[in-house]
């Protein structure tokens, strides 16, 4: 392990991706401060992680997106800033606000307090949710930004109106502080490092693989490894050719919601679903429902592709094949379940 004296802050510590970032800014030697909306989670995150790791090595402060204290105090002594906090949910809220505003005050927050205490840099995990949505690009690239004037749904637009409003604070700013990079994975999958089997990805993979559903929307998404995702966000700390963009981190087809449940089958699980709801009866149901309304939104936007060629250059990026991607997930999952 590297020895490395300079320090994280990573926001959402407990949450999939930041739990990858932990693990993954440890082994390069970093220390790492993590925040929790509830301190009680820190022995959870601790195991997460593994115990070859020194305490010294990981501290955690308590921290809210909806709340001012404490965000001054938390970025005091620390070099860089992931901040990966933001809420998600598969299920459309009844009111989007729940969303929108947690995500955009808190990465407000995050920026404001790494102005305040000379951050040299942040790295903001924004999704492909800001980029590929509300148009009809069949390959999306860096420069494209969800229109959300249309029937997105709440977590897209969430993402969206988070990420624009961050770039808008670092553009004013008219000495530029610190650098900021963003970081967009479409659909990420792969193994859990915890028992926390609330994650998006992770009740769809674990309602396939039980069976829980008898078909399946034709819904396509981008998908990419939670690890390679780590990966990226901690190289990009220290790439000074990733300052100020927008890094896509993503598959470059899309895939289809029946294409991951045949690649489930293959690797054993034999539960998952083989056949499609029908479109006619998902845009029926659209008319009374939210859920249906946002699936009927992702039907239509079909299948799209993402340019990933300034990824690749930047980062020297080889995403890890996402057969393998599954196969490691289910097999973390089936150890989660015993």
């Amino acid at each position: 392990m590297e020895v490395n004296q300079e320090k994280v802050l990573v926001t959402g510590a407990s949450g999939y991706i930041a739990l990858h970032c932990i693990l993954e800014l440890l082994k390069q030697g970093y220390n790492v401060k993590g925040s929790l909306r509830d301190l009680s989670r820190e022995d959870e995150v601790r195991k997460a992680v593994g115990k070859e790791f020194e305490n010294e090595k990981l501290e955690f402060c308590k921290l809210n997106l909806l709340d001012n204290e404490g965000w001054e105090d938390a970025a005091s002594d620390c070099d860089y800033l992931l901040h990966i906090a933001s809420p998600c949910c598969i299920e459309e809220p009844q009111n989007e606000k729940q969303l929108i505003e947690p995500a955009l005050e808190g990465t407000l927050r995050a920026l404001k307090a790494s102005k305040k205490s000379n951050i040299k840099k942040i790295v903001l995990t924004s999704s492909m949710g800001a980029i590929a949505y509300g148009h009809n690009k069949s390959t999306v690239d860096h420069n494209d930004w969800t229109d959300i004037s249309k029937d997105v749904g709440a977590y897209i637009k969430s993402k969206t109106i988070a990420e624009k409003a961050a770039w808008d604070f670092i553009n004013n700013e008219s000495n530029e502080s610190f650098a900021m990079t963003t970081i967009h994975p479409g659909m990420v999958f792969g193994p859990l490092l915890s028992n926390d089997l609330d994650g998006m990805s992770i009740r769809l993979i674990r309602k396939m693989i039980t069976g829980q559903f008898p078909a399946l929307p034709d819904i396509y998404f981008t998908v990419v490894d939670v690890r390679d995702i780590a990966r990226l966000h901690v190289e990009s700390l220290k790439n000074k050719k990733s300052d100020h963009k927008r890094i896509i981190a993503t598959s470059q087809k899309g895939i289809s919601f029946l294409e991951i449940s045949k690649m489930l089958r293959e690797i054993g699980f034999k539960k998952s679903p083989k056949d499609l709801i029908p479109n006619k009866v998902i845009n029926s149901l659209a008319i009374f429902n939210k859920d249906m309304k946002s699936t009927a939104s992702m039907i239509k936007r079909g299948c799209y592709g993402a340019d990933i060629s300034e990824t690749i250059l930047l980062y020297s990026w080889e995403p890890i094949p996402f057969k393998k991607t599954l196969e490691d997930m289910t097999n973390s999952i089936k150890n989660m379940m015993v």
